[in-house]
């Protein structure tokens, strides 16, 4: 079977959803699996990663295009080159696709023609797919009926002007022409999904999955000592590709660190990962240890392996990756209750659930599991059995595979007009 997984780059430099793919990509080609990636941009040397085609001739009408869209708030349907993938070699011989995530690089018009003669996959890295603009809504529903009068359209991407309702329609009307099937990574977005526009096809759930022989409990005075950290001190771990990102909630984790006790704070070190450490080291009044963007495996084991907790403010997470890889470590989290985040985090079990954008709580939490460490140390290991029994990579890897099976043996079959679009109801558009 040849796989080829369609993203915004292929390796380096990448976010949760890119390193994903990642592993997905060598897990499969591991077993056996002839796996390819064709991206948006090409970071790497390797040979089975090919950059979809530039816009050549049609380079001044894109510029013209985006010129006009843009500023509507109508993104990524300025990319003309995305209709150039379906003539690359590696589409050509791709017995499926695997599309992890489209925007800021490919315009979702292509997607009919890309799926009209090849099976496709489509994994849902964040919400954008279903949403007028946003990767990530918050508390607006908006996205099941048709979006308009946005609440957050500076939520990434953002936008200037707000056509919510019209890329709302735009993508309804792309998915009524096209094949899919969904992968949700949780549970959570699993059902938003199923009450959306992509409640048209089948949807899946299969999470992430962690090298559990990487990801593993490492012995804490030994990467203390290999990161220069002190072992009589409290070590809580936060990492995010941008640490300053309204999403990832730093500003949330700041608020927490400043309610926290001072007898706590006093016996406490926070190490981050990502890029912005340094603006957060100089907001709070506790010793921040900055590991910055950090995509060596094995140290970002040591990492975690260091710490006494990880701490996620997130406001929004299709899966939580990171917080995946701190509990293969052995190391219990405290996080909100939000997206993937309530599939990992399992409160008294594997970590504490804050209320969702409470500080308080979340301040609660840190100093909970940090003044208790049989608990803490009973959540760990609870932590890395869930990490083995349930998401091991090996495990995820076979689970796609499966389902690649059984949607390359149904393509055939498939009728190319037993889709509506579910815009054609009145009742879609309501409470505009």
């Amino acid at each position: 079977m040849k796989v080829l997984h369609i993203h915004s780059s292929d390796f380096l430099g990448g976010g949760g959803g890119t390193i994903a793919m990642e592993r997905l990509h060598l897990g499969l080609s591991k077993v056996g699996i002839d796996s390819k990636i064709l991206c948006g941009k090409k970071t790497s040397q390797f040979p089975y990663s090919t950059q979809i085609p530039k816009a050549g001739k049609m380079k001044e009408l894109e510029t013209f295009s985006k010129k006009i869209t843009h500023p509507l708030g109508l993104n990524d349907v300025h990319y003309l080159n995305s209709f150039k993938a379906k003539h690359t070699k590696v589409y050509k011989e791709a017995d499926i696709l695997h599309f992890h995530g489209t925007h800021g690089y490919f315009n979702y018009f292509a997607i009919p023609g890309l799926t009209a003669h090849k099976p496709a996959i489509f994994t849902l890295h964040d919400i954008w797919a279903f949403t007028g603009h946003c990767a990530v809504s918050y508390d607006c529903d908006r996205w099941k009926r048709g979006c308009g009068h946005c609440p957050y359209p500076d939520a990434p991407p953002a936008i200037k002007r707000d056509n919510t309702w019209l890329e709302w329609r735009m993508k309804d009307w792309v998915y009524s022409h096209s094949h899919l099937t969904i992968v949700a990574l949780c549970s959570e977005i699993k059902k938003q999904a199923e009450r959306s526009m992509l409640k048209r096809f089948a949807i899946h759930q299969i999470p992430n999955g962690v090298d559990i022989e990487l990801y593993k409990p490492l012995d804490k005075s030994q990467c203390r000592s290999l990161l220069g950290l002190p072992l009589d001190k409290y070590i809580i771990m936060f990492a995010a590709l941008d640490l300053n990102q309204f999403n990832k909630g730093g500003d949330l984790l700041l608020k927490a660190l400043q309610k926290l006790p001072e007898a706590v704070k006093q016996e406490m070190i926070l190490l981050t990962i990502g890029n912005g450490g340094e603006a957060l080291a100089q907001a709070i009044d506790i010793p921040v240890h900055n590991l910055g963007y950090v995509r060596d495996d094995r140290l970002k084991a040591i990492s975690y392996s260091a710490a006494d907790l990880f701490v996620s403010p997130t406001r929004g997470e299709a899966f939580g990756l990171v917080l995946l890889e701190s509990m293969a470590c052995g190391t219990p989290v405290v996080s909100f209750g939000v997206g993937g985040v309530l599939d990992l985090v399992r409160p008294g079990l594997t970590g504490y659930l804050a209320e969702v954008e409470n500080a308080d709580d979340l301040s609660h939490g840190i100093v909970q599991l940090l003044k208790d460490e049989p608990l803490r140390h009973k959540m760990g290991e609870y932590s890395r059995q869930i990490a083995v029994e349930e998401y091991n990579e090996e495990f995820v890897v076979q689970q796609h595979i499966e389902l690649y099976q059984s949607v390359v043996d149904n393509f055939g079959g498939r009728s190319k007009h037993a889709i509506n679009p579910i815009g054609s109801s009145p009742e879609t558009y309501r409470d505009l």
